[in-house]
């Protein structure tokens, strides 16, 4: 069983963080802490402020305020790669898959393995770790031979997850892996989001739109709202109801501000 929230060590924190475009606070004092092998949903409206504050931690973007803590050790990431050297990766909603290649030169893009001295790729090595990984994660994928293309949406998100599992990424970013999937595809990126829950050896920020998946999926539960991080509990101690009130109350919020102090 996964360990309990308040035992776990933290492995990532974002402490006081503030960003900004020109006129605009994307933003504003963030403080958000991630715990070893645990999973963490983002929660938030379109424009709250959850992609940026991924690409923060991805490396892509430099807060203006504030400090990330990884594994104890402040860190300012001077870019993606950076990030990825000290095991944080993300896997995007475009996966950043090549449709023309099959699943394993897929897993190995960029980081082929080749025999030495005459580097030729180690086809039937990078195969059985391609099909070892998978089975670690409980992925069944018949055929490691096909283009992507011809996979289905969950079968193309499980092995982004997994390329970036077996990549020595630790701290793992998964950008809304159920965004325009049917039931049977979000079901087998959920299993695989609780097999990795249950195993412990990663640590994962999931964003996702869909506060039942995130209560079966996760065990804590952030919700950011217009830059900021308006609640943090265990998901045992919150409910769907919980949340919505929440978030009507920010719509009745908007509202009143929008009609004025005259409005109806």
């Amino acid at each position: 069983m996964p360990e309990a929230a308040e035992h776990r060590e933290d492995v990532l924190r974002v402490e006081h963080v503030s960003k900004r475009f020109g006129p605009v606070t994307a933003l504003r004092d963030i403080n958000l802490r991630l715990g070893k092998g645990e999973v963490l949903g983002l929660l938030g409206d379109n424009g709250a402020g959850k992609s940026t504050l991924m690409k923060i931690l991805a490396g892509f973007q430099k807060p203006d305020e504030g400090r990330v803590v990884v594994k104890g050790e402040e860190v300012v990431f001077r870019d993606v790669g950076h990030a990825r050297s000290l095991g944080i990766d993300c896997v995007y909603q475009d996966l950043a898959l090549v449709n023309e290649l099959d699943v394993v030169q897929n897993m190995f893009l960029k980081r082929e393995k080749v025999r030495r001295p005459l580097a030729l790729l180690a086809k039937r090595e990078m195969r059985a770790a391609t099909r070892e990984a998978l089975d670690e994660i409980g992925i069944n994928i018949p055929r490691l031979d096909v283009p992507v293309a011809r996979l289905s949406g969950g079968q193309r998100q499980a092995i982004a997850v997994a390329r970036t599992v077996t990549s020595d990424a630790d701290i793992v970013l998964l950008d809304e892996p159920l965004a325009a999937m049917g039931a049977k595809e979000g079901a087998m990126i959920l299993d695989l989001v609780q097999h990795l829950r249950e195993e412990g050896r990663v640590s994962i920020i999931m964003i996702a739109h869909n506060y039942v998946h995130v209560l079966q999926s996760c065990d804590r539960v952030n919700l950011i709202q217009a830059g900021e991080i308006t609640f943090d509990k265990p998901t045992a101690d919150t409910s769907v109801e919980e949340l919505n009130e929440i978030v009507v109350e920010e719509y009745r919020r908007a509202r009143r501000a929008a009609l004025g102090p005259t409005g109806n």
